[in-house]
């Protein structure tokens, strides 16, 4: 089927190769693997400074590692400490690869999981493709409702990030912002401050869910990588979140897809917004930090992200007037 337009750049980051990694690391990967990789092949795509690298030994044994250090990220680390917690936790009927060992001496930490054949949805977004991922989102919570693992509330995990618009309006940061959004700032923080309760839930969400994070197997299946956000809310969050970046890679229009979806058809519509306001105040902030280390396209994959939630944003209160943001 034919693709959709596409605005957001690629996600990539700066990608460490296999063999750049100490011996020590190689080490540890051998041992889980039960013999010395011969082969690694690194992998495009998703936002991580490290090792990314399908690898395979002299036997056969396949298997797909990420590894990372301290010096190439400071938060990169503690990021695959919380994917190592919540992959090992994570039931076999979960639509997610097995993990089979991590390694962590305090600089580097590694994790090896199985290797799943397939690939990552095309961008832009293919209709078929986008089908086929909605209706795994919906059996995702559903498998993963009541939560099978221990993870943080949404509440905990987001309180700083879903609070951009209350840090703007603080900070008086307002110096090239979109004119709507720098004329209704108060009202945005305003409306956006109650979304923690609203996003509340006991399904545990994989929370960023985008393209690269998401794997096509050749048997029609869909493979959700990349857990370290995991945390508990309410089943149509990964739905909600996972929409304006589709539509930045060539997404149709979030409205129409949320409200005719099975998580979102039901969901408390003043809830929705008030936490896809949250959503778009993180997106709008962040794309206005420096880039982190390692990770040269963020800001602007991010500002993307930022655009598509905001006139979503937009959609729904045309459709759903607040007072004072017209």
């Amino acid at each position: 089927m034919p693709p959709f337009s596409t605005d957001a750049p690629p996600a990539v980051g700066a990608r460490t190769p296999w063999e750049r990694l100490p011996g020590r690391v190689h080490d540890a990967v051998a041992a889980m693997l039960g013999g010395a990789v011969a082969t690694a092949t690194t992998q495009r795509g998703g936002f991580s400074p490290g090792v990314a690298a399908r690898v395979g030994t002299a036997d056969g044994r396949r298997a797909f590692v990420k590894a990372v250090s301290t010096e190439a990220n400071a938060d990169a680390p503690g990021m695959h400490r919380a994917e190592a917690r919540h992959a090992a936790a994570l039931p076999a009927r979960v639509a997610a690869p097995r993990l089979l060992g991590s390694y962590d001496d305090g600089t580097w930490v590694v994790l090896v999981f199985e290797d799943v054949p397939g690939h990552q949805p095309h961008v832009p977004w293919r209709a078929d493709e986008l089908g086929r991922v909605l209706s795994a989102v919906h059996d995702l919570a559903g498998t993963l409702t009541p939560s099978p693992v221990d993870a943080p509330p949404v509440a905990v995990r987001l309180a700083d990030g879903f609070s951009g618009w209350q840090r703007m309006l603080a900070s008086g940061a307002t110096r090239g912002l979109d004119p709507w959004v720098a004329h209704h700032l108060p009202r945005l923080a305003e409306l956006s401050a109650p979304w923690a309760e609203h996003a509340a839930g006991d399904t545990l969400t994989h929370g960023d869910l985008r393209a690269d994070n998401i794997l096509l197997t050749a048997d029609g299946g869909v493979i959700f990588v990349d857990w370290p956000h995991a945390s508990l809310a309410a089943p149509w969050f990964d739905l909600l979140t996972m929409l304006p970046c589709v539509r930045a890679q060539g997404g149709p229009a979030p409205e129409e897809v949320f409200t005719s979806h099975p998580l979102g058809r039901d969901a408390d519509p003043a809830g929705v917004t008030a936490v896809l306001a949250a959503l778009a105040g993180y997106f709008v902030e962040h794309a206005r930090r420096p880039p982190p280390p390692g990770l040269p396209t963020v800001r602007a994959f991010q500002y993307a992200q930022g655009v598509a939630a905001l006139g979503w944003l937009r959609t729904r209160l045309a459709q759903r007037p607040v007072p004072g943001l017209a």
